[in-house]
């Protein structure tokens, strides 16, 4: 998918020699592709490494040997100093996201010889805090979202069965977009996530809800959706294609704004959702890393600080200061 910038790039690739950046570029981006690296994952490396090779050809930088320690500083400095259409700067993990190309970039490069030294292995890169995910519906909020699709419409069917899907799960929207039929087992209530991030699968528990309208959108709608050959995959386009997720999230994100919750988002507002409701109902961390398929513990953690709901309620009937009424005034009542 070309992305902004990308096209100029391509306008002058063919002109550029075999050592030049572009085509050490597409050495690069080809070696991701066969150590199996996701494809959304190549997708934006490939994006944001465009980027950089553009950049560097407005200031005369055509060849790697050509780009030093200095340059990918001032590279930095562009990325922290630049302002949206909307005029708000990048935050330091969208910076961080762009700076990683051009570092991991050059570090292929000197391992295969193309370079003697990796000019990018000692840049600083930028500090990223632990977020708190910014928007969690309740769970009245997501029931309304969930109400948006037409259901006198077949696509709108099969939107509710995506939404459901997304609630009960939490899985990731490629993770979804990947979905085969023979992943769903309907006798259990589970679905077999393929390839999730980091390549890994797992296994994961879809509530009856969900998978009813699952059900009901593979016998009422998808048949009249696939077109020959049926590659297999669970939730289809008008087109009869399966998503991409770029599409995919720009299909959902026009419920929650229909819904008027006031919240932005699209599909990954619905895993911050699950895991947070799933943890205030009194699920173990364990089983919620699980459920999302963290590799550490500590990436769910962040879950636990937007339990604040139950937190102030154990606060307030456990710590002796919590209440505007004094201890001592309370003792009295006990005593009288």
């Amino acid at each position: 998918m070309a992305r902004r910038g990308e096209k100029r790039i391509w306008a002058f690739a063919e002109a550029s020699d075999s050592g030049g950046l572009v085509a050490l570029m597409r050495l690069w981006i080809e070696s991701l592709r066969v150590r199996g690296i996701a494809k959304e994952t190549v997708e934006h490396y490939e994006w944001a490494i465009s980027s950089f090779i553009l950049w560097c050809h407005e200031r005369g930088l055509t060849r790697p040997e050509e780009v030093s320690r200095p340059a990918l500083e001032r590279f930095q400095r562009f990325l922290f100093q630049h302002r949206t259409a909307k005029g708000r700067p990048l935050s330091f993990r969208t910076q961080y996201k762009r700076l990683a190309a051009p570092k991991y970039f050059f570090r292929w490069l000197a391992r295969q010889g193309y370079l003697p030294h990796n000019p990018a292995s000692d840049l600083d890169m930028p500090r990223l805090g632990r977020r708190l995910p910014r928007q969690i519906l309740t769970a009245a909020e997501a029931e309304k979202v969930l109400a948006q699709p037409d259901l006198t419409d077949p696509i709108g069917i099969r939107d509710r069965a995506i939404l459901e899907t997304f609630y009960s799960t939490g899985i990731r929207r490629g993770e979804l977009v990947r979905l085969a039929l023979y992943d769903i087992g309907f006798e259990k209530g589970t679905l077999m996530i393929r390839e999730g991030k980091g390549q890994k699968d797992r296994v994961v528990p879809i509530g009856e809800r969900a998978l009813s309208w699952v059900e009901k959108y593979l016998m009422d709608v998808r048949p009249h959706l696939v077109v020959p050959p049926d590659e297999s995959a669970v939730f289809l386009t008008y087109m009869g294609v399966p998503f991409h997720p770029d599409g995919l999230g720009h299909e959902m994100k026009k419920y929650l704004l229909a819904s008027g919750v006031g919240k932005e988002g699209a599909c990954h507002i619905f895993r911050h959702t699950m895991a947070t409701l799933m943890l205030d109902g009194g699920a173990d961390i364990r089983y919620v890393q699980e459920m999302l398929g963290h590799s550490k513990l500590d990436t769910t953690t962040i879950y636990t600080q937007v339990t604040i709901d139950k937190l102030k309620k154990i606060h307030d009937a456990t710590h002796p200061g919590a209440r505007l009424r004094k201890a001592s005034e309370t003792e009295q009542e006990k005593e009288g």
